[in-house]
């Protein structure tokens, strides 16, 4: 018989200070009480205990002693799955971590899916699907503002705007369904002005929160960057500059980069995937060429373009190929080599690609802050307030919102093509049903399958 216990372990398994080993499920406190000893004291049975204590002993399989821990009881539905929970603190080895959890599924547990435990958290209702999502984002978060968006997510910021547009939402549609049962008393005279006065706002919020998902995909996957610029611009002393170590051949051979070199780098709360590309250029060598569409190939698709200039070399042709690619793009332009005697001046250039000029030495590593606070400001205006601003950083969201916002649009056609009332009730309750979708509600069994597999074990 398959058991309704699950157990996994839930720190990486590598050599460290300490490991966890969590249980979850109705034997949970059976199963401790089975292989966990107090020292001096062999028949304390911690199901006994009070909930959210901790208590010092031993992990035994019989007469065997595995480890010295700390158990940690949470009594369902006080716990993080909202079910009876145990956590056992041992030494983060990853022999003795992985004997403690065998000893738990020899006893009555059963290894633990993917993201179970958070999935358990979803279905026992501890927590909503927008907030599940969240707690990998955590996981996964690669800089301060997407650690930041993630918890603010999971906190619920996500989830009190879309049930705040919902109630508003089925109060409208309870409306419409008692006028329509009962025309006698409840009467649908100038009902439609008045429907349009409430679907104005809700639409307003949610293109809001549409438009917030640019901001909220760089703010959790970060900015797709490249840099761009003629042979021996200084590209490849830029990348070494923002990596902070020599990852790029730096030489005095023009086209010494052929091919796209990738780095993820991390300038203050921002995280940049960063591609350096062979300079671009007119070349009769076969594999600079293939190098040279390789950058171009890149620079469509990057949300931002780093234009190096050789400040020190007058502009050709290749740098207007370049000026006339970023005109309408998202781009900043570095006129490189400062330290040596200038030929190019930051007003010809501003004048000519119509974006910010910063000066930098890549050698000298001068004008790189400015080129930070540059970036910055280009993608987020002021600061970041996570407690009264909601980013959209989930794509299935980011549809729904946008299925949610159609059927509102539909309710507004039917206003003006004066249709019957009922017309209204079935748009809005696709509205009011394609929103929760993102707290979980009437969702495919695969979608949350699908959501938890992508969980780490033990989570």
């Amino acid at each position: 018989m398959k058991t309704n216990t699950i157990a996994a372990i839930a720190t990486a398994m590598s050599s460290s200070g300490i490991g966890i080993v969590r249980i979850s499920g109705e034997e949970a406190f059976p199963i401790i009480d089975k292989i966990f000893k107090t020292k001096g004291k062999k028949d304390k049975k911690l199901s006994g205990e009070p909930s959210h204590t901790i208590h010092y002993g031993y992990i035994c399989d019989g007469d065997e002693v595995i480890d010295e821990v700390l158990v940690m009881m949470m009594k369902g539905p006080k716990s993080y799955t909202a079910e009876d929970t145990i956590e056992i603190d041992c030494h983060g080895g990853v022999l003795v971590t992985k004997k403690i959890l065998e000893t738990v599924l020899k006893y009555g547990a059963r290894p633990a899916e993917p993201g179970e435990f958070t999935k358990r958290a979803f279905l026992n209702g501890r927590l909503d699907l927008s907030q599940a999502e969240a707690v990998i984002d955590v996981i996964h978060a690669k800089n301060d503002y997407a650690l930041k968006s993630s918890v603010s997510q999971l906190e619920g910021a996500v989830s009190k705007r879309i049930r705040g547009m919902r109630e508003k939402i089925i109060y409208e549609i309870a409306f419409l369904e008692s006028a329509l049962d009962d025309p006698e008393h409840i009467s649908l005279e100038g009902y439609s002005e008045k429907l349009s006065e409430v679907i104005g706002p809700l639409k307003e919020e949610l293109e809001s929160l549409i438009k917030s998902a640019d901001n909220g995909r760089v703010l959790s996957e970060g900015i797709e960057t490249v840099i761009l610029g003629k042979p021996n611009a200084g590209k490849s002393s830029l990348l070494n500059v923002l990596v902070g170590e020599e990852r790029a051949i730096v030489t005095d051979i023009a086209g010494t980069t052929r091919d796209t070199l990738k780095e993820q780098i991390r300038l203050e709360d921002l995280s940049l995937h960063v591609v350096d590309t062979a300079g671009i250029r007119n070349t009769g060598d076969v594999v600079e060429k293939i190098g040279v569409e390789k950058a171009r190939s890149a620079a469509k698709e990057a949300d931002l373009i780093i234009y190096v200039v050789d400040g020190s070399c007058p502009l050709d042709e290749n740098d207007k190929e370049i000026i006339e690619f970023i005109k309408d793009r998202k781009a900043v332009v570095l006129l490189n080599k400062t330290d040596l005697e200038a030929v190019v001046k930051e007003e010809e250039l501003r004048s000519k690609t119509g974006h910010k000029v910063i000066s930098i030495s890549a050698r000298e590593r001068v004008g790189i802050e400015a080129l930070e606070h540059e970036i910055k400001s280009m993608f987020y205006q002021g600061e970041i307030d996570f407690n009264d601003q909601v980013y959209i950083t989930n794509v299935r969201h980011k549809n729904a919102l946008s299925e949610a916002l159609k059927s509102l649009f539909m309710v507004e056609q039917s206003i003006e093509n004066e249709m019957p009332e009922d017309f209204y009730s079935i748009d809005l309750m696709d509205a009011y049903e394609g929103l929760g979708t993102i707290l979980g509600e009437s969702v495919e069994e695969d979608l949350v399958n699908e959501i938890f597999s992508k969980f780490c074990m033990g989570k």
